[in-house]
């Protein structure tokens, strides 16, 4: 039998599963599920050369749903693999984990106490967690973080402006999406050559967005805070906002803390200012003039927050789009470069609408690039090395 790590992201509303060689990571499968709940869809995929029949998606609930649904894909077109060990995309590990770690009933705990900061995803991956632990029992489960690649930076890049017993409890600036810097980080250098090791800024763009700043391959800085609220405006995420407004709500309009987590998460970012979707292709396609306003405000705020790592740098070499946005939607990617030209971003149009690896002008002083990122064999690589400690 092939021994096969297993990847399990987990999403808002998705699952992605993906297989590989324990030995050698070549990916066996890909699967994934998304909405689910209301409107399930499936993708699957297999290496060069392998036609599996393409699987019908039931109506699929919820993620426990999904995640046993997943492992009979699995089962059924990889009969003869052996799981050696599952890892699972934790969005939230606070200040305590920085590295992957074997999932046990004491991290397990550590985890359940963070859900309150990441409400949309972090008991999804719980219950995902559960589903696996249940189907393989045995089997290593391991967690990696998608907080851990940010716990470089300075003491002074994570800390509020609060009193210093705060910080020093732990509410500090955590950041997010650290699984998909990290492989951005990890085929860089290969990508980029010398621009790639001192003044990076990547900026992972989806449905929930964020910079970071790197040196050196790590990071020094990045938009997101304590919870994946803070920074961009995102596709239903208020982004930033002026704290005065949060109390305004409470006081002044009675708002309850329920409606307004529901609020500042799922009414307010791009779907919110536009009043049509969270869609970046929907709005590009529609007339609407508050589609454009929700594209222009986008826009703004990623530039304005990219150009604010450059101090944080001394300078900005190479701007990498990553993320389901960053990597397809190239009218954005226009519309945030062409804000940033005063720092020497100059596109290529034709090579920006075939989503080149490399976008900008030969000319130009910033280079500027496109990767698609690959979240799942960052992780099937974190189990290897935990199983082999």
């Amino acid at each position: 039998m092939k021994e096969a790590i297993l990847a399990l992201n987990v999403g808002s509303s998705s699952l992605k599963l993906a297989a590989f060689d324990a030995t050698t990571l070549d990916p066996v499968l890909r699967a994934g599920v998304t909405g689910i709940g209301c409107d399930a869809r499936a993708t699957f995929e297999m290496p060069v050369g392998i036609r599996p029949d393409t699987p019908v998606t039931p109506a699929i609930a919820n993620i426990e749903e999904a995640a046993h649904w997943l492992l009979d894909i699995l089962q059924r077109h990889c009969p003869d693999l052996h799981i050696v060990a599952a890892g699972h995309r934790v969005v939230h590990g606070g200040t305590r984990f920085d590295r992957p770690v074997r999932i046990d009933a004491a991290v397990l705990a550590g985890l359940e106490a963070l859900m309150p900061l990441a409400p949309a995803h972090q008991p999804a991956a719980i219950a995902v967690i559960r589903s696996m632990s249940m189907r393989l029992p045995g089997t290593p489960q391991i967690a990696c973080f998608d907080t851990a690649f940010h716990r470089t930076q300075p003491k002074l890049s994570q800390w509020y402006a609060l009193p210093r017993a705060m910080s020093e409890a732990g509410i500090v600036r955590i950041g997010f999406h650290g699984i998909s810097y990290e492989y951005v980080a990890s085929v860089l250098s290969v990508i980029a050559g010398s621009a790639a090791h001192d003044k990076v800024v990547v900026a992972h763009l989806g449905h929930g967005a964020s910079v970071c700043a790197m040196r050196d391959l790590r990071s020094v800085a990045t938009s997101m805070g304590l919870t994946p609220l803070d920074g961009l405006m995102m596709g239903t995420r208020c982004g930033a906002i002026d704290p005065g407004v949060l109390l305004h709500l409470l006081q002044e309009q009675r708002m309850g803390v329920q409606e307004l987590a529901d609020l500042l998460g799922n009414r307010s970012g791009l779907l919110g200012v536009s009043g049509i979707s969270d869609d970046v292709q929907v709005l590009e396609a529609s007339d609407d003039p508050r589609a454009r306003e929700a594209l222009d405000m986008f826009a703004e705020r990623a530039a304005c927050t990219i150009a604010a790592q450059a101090p944080l740098l001394d300078g900005l070499q190479a701007l990498v789009f990553t993320g389901g946005i960053g990597e397809h939607a190239s009218g954005m990617r226009r519309r945030i470069c062409d804000r940033l030209a005063w720092l020497g971003l100059t596109l290529d149009e034709d090579a920006n609408l075939r989503h080149a690896r490399r976008i900008d002008r030969e000319d130009a002083s910033v280079r500027v690039y496109v990767i698609p990122t690959n979240e799942e064999i960052v992780i099937a690589r974190a189990v290897r090395r935990v199983l082999l400690c």
